[in-house]
């Protein structure tokens, strides 16, 4: 049989069971030292929670800056800090809010199958149960409409019931 390494025409690496001349082992995917090419779910998954801490740390500095910085109710018109007024600030910090959402939703989808195996387990007892991908579907797709449901109510009944100055 030809050494895979000396077939300048080959456009398939050999299986991972083969050695190559000299009986030495031939690189498979996953072997340490390799090139890479792409991303792998753990690099997607370390820049995923450095941006998520990232964005809380930043959210936690505008919120400090509208909570504390700025002087409080009406009295922070005309008042401005780097350029921006109160408003800049608020809209800053709820902008920060809906993309640190996001990118909490984005990290629970990642891991929505351990987060389904680790309950299952632990409610069934059986270290070893598992949940089929329809059933982590529509416990996943639930949760969502329930969340949505849970903020959303009292957003809707918030503004049905706000009064204006008398």
């Amino acid at each position: 049989m030809p050494d895979p390494a000396s077939d300048a025409g080959a456009t398939t690496a050999p299986p991972p069971s083969r050695a190559g001349a000299a009986g030495a082992a031939v690189a498979t995917p996953g072997a340490a030292g390799r090139a890479r090419h792409g991303w792998t779910w753990n690099d997607i998954n370390l820049v995923l929670d450095i941006l998520l801490l990232a964005l809380f740390a930043a959210e936690c500095f505008a919120a400090l800056i509208v909570r504390f910085v700025f002087p409080p109710g009406p009295g922070a018109a005309g008042w401005s800090l780097w350029g921006l007024d109160y408003d800049a600030w608020a809209g800053i910090q709820f902008g920060l809010l809906g993309v640190l959402a996001a990118g909490i939703l984005l990290h629970v989808m990642f891991h929505w199958s351990w987060v389904c195996t680790m309950l299952a387990s632990r409610l069934s007892g059986d270290r070893k149960a598992r949940v089929d991908d329809g059933v982590q579907t529509i416990w996943g797709v639930g949760l969502l409409i329930l969340l949505l449901v849970a903020v959303g109510a009292p957003v809707a009944a918030a503004v049905l019931t706000i009064r204006p100055p008398a």
